[in-house]
């Protein structure tokens, strides 16, 4: 019994030296495979940072063409709009002389109707003080045609009385 036991403890053993040489291997065999995965997940890890370093990349060279782009458009925008204001600015200045130009006509305008209405006046002044005086010299003609009718028949009338007078005489 005590041999069986020995023998039984001996295959006891070598069964556990088995089992420990097999766990062992399967142990050493799952290490590698173990180290296989943490290089693969270290390559994956790497594929991974290279892929973000290329996307941050990327994105930071269409981030910089964008921007270039925004800041062509706004130098465009810029551009536009200093013309527009040089073309409003322009179209103020045109208009402003315009403006005065007209102002300026209208002066000329305004002068040359006064200057023809000073005319008139003279002319119509010209011409009543013409009517006035052929009008007193009208007058005065009448007048010293009247008085010398009235002289001449007054002579006529002394001369009829000294005639008559004289008759009577």
């Amino acid at each position: 019994m005590k041999e069986n036991d020995i023998k039984q403890a001996e295959i006891k053993r070598e069964r556990n030296a088995r089992l420990i040489a097999e766990v062992e291997a399967a142990n050493g065999v799952a290490l590698g495979k173990k180290e296989e995965q943490k290089q693969k997940d270290k390559e994956e890890e790497m594929t991974i940072v290279r892929y973000n370093q290329e996307k941050a990349a990327r994105e930071a060279a269409k981030a910089e063409e964008d921007r270039k782009i925004a800041e062509e458009k706004e130098r465009e925008v810029a551009r536009l709009r200093e013309m527009q204001e040089k073309a409003a600015d322009r179209q103020s200045e045109i208009d402003a002389l315009r403006a005065k130009r007209a102002f300026e006509e209208g002066e000329r305008q305004e002068r040359r109707k006064e200057q023809l209405a000073r005319e008139k006046a003279m002319k119509v002044a010209a011409e009543l003080e013409y009517a006035r005086k052929k009008q007193f010299n009208e007058r005065e003609t009448m007048m010293a045609q009247q008085a010398k009718a009235e002289r001449d028949d007054f002579l006529r009338v002394i001369d009829r009385q000294k005639e008559e007078e004289l008759k009577e005489r």
